[in-house]
């Protein structure tokens, strides 16, 4: 059990990538890698800024210049376009900071009911639903996410964290593959993978 509660928190926090979802932070991503991040900005759509950064975070080798890379990325998932699922997405933070897991699952629902095609939505309420231990339930959550979105990382760290709660080391292993062949300087996911393979091997020998 303690081993099992040492994993989850690194994966949640992968899930989640950062804190709560702010008005400021819907307003300007970091402003770190400026000529980047106007490059990124500079383009017309979500899916042309997106898919610039995406390419970004895979050639970044340096985990902290990455780690910006991936906020960005964090923040054009957030930002729904609507100031109505933009608050109800930042009332769930506030009440799963708080604990309060039936009210932000409420507040989840109805964005979900709002924006059915808005990624964020489906990936907070299955890392709330990871978090509740209803492992069944966000893994219906993750397909989603990545039926809309399959480079989001954080949904994979989920995924990678469900398989390995239940035993299915193999394909958590190729789960963190998937994950680092999107994001390969993520240092948590390394020592994931890495713990895997050690594993798996120790098993065939």
């Amino acid at each position: 059990m303690t081993a099992m509660r040492f994993f989850v928190l690194p994966v949640v926090s992968l899930f989640l990538l950062a804190g709560p979802v702010l008005a400021e932070d819907l307003a300007a991503a970091p402003s770190d890698n400026a000529s980047a991040e106007q490059a990124a900005t500079s383009l017309t759509t979500p899916a042309e800024r997106l898919n610039s950064l995406f390419v970004e975070l895979k050639r970044e080798n340096d985990p902290n210049e990455a780690r910006d890379i991936a906020e960005r990325i964090r923040l054009e998932w957030l930002d729904s376009g609507s100031a109505t699922i933009n608050l109800l997405m930042q009332w769930a933070d506030k009440a799963m900071a708080e604990n309060k897991n039936a009210i932000a699952l409420d507040f989840l629902d109805e964005a979900i009911l709002l924006a059915p095609g808005y990624v964020e939505g489906w990936n907070r309420r299955a890392t709330l639903h990871f978090k509740m231990g209803n492992y069944r339930k966000s893994m219906a959550d993750i397909n989603q996410v990545l039926a809309i979105e399959p480079r989001h990382f954080g949904a994979i760290a989920g995924l990678a964290a469900i398989l390995t709660s239940a035993g299915k080391d193999e394909l958590a292993l190729e789960a963190w593959q998937r994950f680092l062949d999107i994001y390969p300087s993520e240092r948590q996911a390394q020592e994931q993978l890495g713990e895997l393979a050690e594993k798996l091997a120790g098993k065939r020998t």
